[in-house]
């Protein structure tokens, strides 16, 4: 009996967070799939351009599962004003480009997970966080975001 193969795209993959997910997804024997802002190097890339709406979807095509992180770095630069627009572009436009590239495929993944800017709740200890929990007030230290 051989094992079934699950095939996870992972966007923001180059990223703290996403970095971490790509390894625990390989090591755990699923073949994941790296969604790219420069030419594909391999069956292991999709190439795309949120920023100029442009993504290879039919290479969409067979995914199990997707799991979106990607978006402008929180802690790169200051926050001006056309940072803090930037941050939202990122997130707004590539969700967009992939939610749509997704429903038109044939065999759509059938899980797809989004995270970004996990700061908005603060740090909690062991908190349980969900939609309806309040946002943090006040400043807190970057390492917590």
């Amino acid at each position: 009996m051989s094992a079934v193969r699950v095939r996870i795209l992972v966007t923001g993959s180059s990223g703290l967070v996403g970095t971490g997910v790509v390894s625990a997804l390989r090591a755990a024997g699923r073949d994941v799939v790296r969604l790219v802002r420069h030419p594909a190097r391999g069956d292991d890339q999709i190439s795309w351009d949120p920023a100029n709406g442009r993504i290879d979807a039919a290479a969409l095509e067979g995914l199990d599962a997707v799991i979106h992180l990607a978006g402008e770095n929180v802690a790169g630069r200051r926050w001006t004003a056309r940072q803090k627009a930037s941050i939202r572009a990122s997130r707004v436009d590539g969700t967009a480009l992939l939610s749509a590239a997704l429903t038109r495929c044939q065999a759509p993944p059938r899980v797809v997970v989004g995270a970004s800017a996990i700061g908005y709740y603060g740090s909690r200890a062991d908190e349980v966080m969900t939609e309806h929990s309040g946002r943090h007030i006040g400043v807190f230290p970057l390492h917590e975001v």
